[in-house]
């Protein structure tokens, strides 16, 4: 996409910007609890992470959410006692889901072995470059590892945001081209690191997947996300992790 392009269309892309969200229903995160035990076997523990599809805005309880969804998903396919937690807010930034994770796990001791971090959206609104959300992405890997001792981290990629419902063009068709590069600038990075990861994750963005507002993920698109996910982690992390899994106290992870 030409930069005179993005330009010439700055002045509508603004007005369609702030007509949308005027126009769009403030939807709730999922109620419910953000940390819990699912499934029997070795001990797997999850951190999921991140902006508003991460805190399962677009469905009611975080059982139908990501965090819940994934959870179970893991529990079945890798045969693990899942220890999840859920550290999420509407919306947040790359850099701003690192701080929010050095607010709630700073000087608690956690411990966890795969990280699944959902952001980039709102990187795309807020008009950060590519290449410094990668580097924020990078601090947050490299945080993770060194602070709660996750041995691998997931990051979803950008969804296809020029398929949003409620969006219209050209503004749907502009951010689907930032959202596209952004996710491109992922692919490229995680290919230079072993303990980062994105798996290829095809959602269901018809219109009745979606949430009321037509930008938010429904039930249909947090099921196929979770299975996904899971699926990845199931035969391209967890293994590697459960062969070096030597965290103690299983039962007292997460807190």
């Amino acid at each position: 996409m030409s930069l005179t392009v993005k330009l010439v269309l700055t002045p509508l892309l603004v007005a369609q910007a702030l007509r949308t969200r005027a126009r769009l229903p403030r939807l709730p995160e999922a109620a419910g609890s953000r940390q819990g035990v699912v499934g029997e076997g070795p001990p797997l523990r999850l951190l999921i992470a991140g902006d508003s599809s991460a805190a399962g805005v677009g469905v009611a309880r975080q059982h139908d959410a990501l965090a819940g969804r994934l959870a179970r998903e893991l529990a079945r396919r890798c045969d693990a006692t899942v220890h999840w937690r859920l550290v999420a807010r509407t919306g947040l930034s790359t850099a701003q889901t690192l701080e929010l994770l050095r607010g709630e796990l700073d000087g608690q001791r956690p411990c966890f072995d795969v990280a699944v971090v959902a952001t980039g959206v709102n990187d795309v609104i807020g008009q950060v470059p590519s290449q410094r959300a990668v580097a924020q992405r990078e601090a947050l890997a490299n945080w993770l590892r060194n602070a709660v001792g996750v041995a691998h981290v997931v990051f979803l990629p950008l969804p296809p945001v020029h398929r949003f419902p409620g969006l219209p063009q050209p503004l749907r068709w502009i951010a689907g081209e930032d959202a596209r590069r952004h996710d491109e600038a992922l692919s490229r990075w995680v290919r230079t690191r072993c303990d980062v990861s994105r798996p290829d994750v095809p959602l269901p963005l018809v219109p009745d997947a979606m949430a009321a507002d037509g930008f938010h993920p429904g039930a249909p698109v947090y099921r196929a996300c979770a299975e996904a996910v899971a699926r990845h982690v199931a035969s391209r992390v967890w293994p590697a992790g459960a062969a070096h899994a030597d965290h103690p106290d299983p039962e007292g992870d997460p807190r």
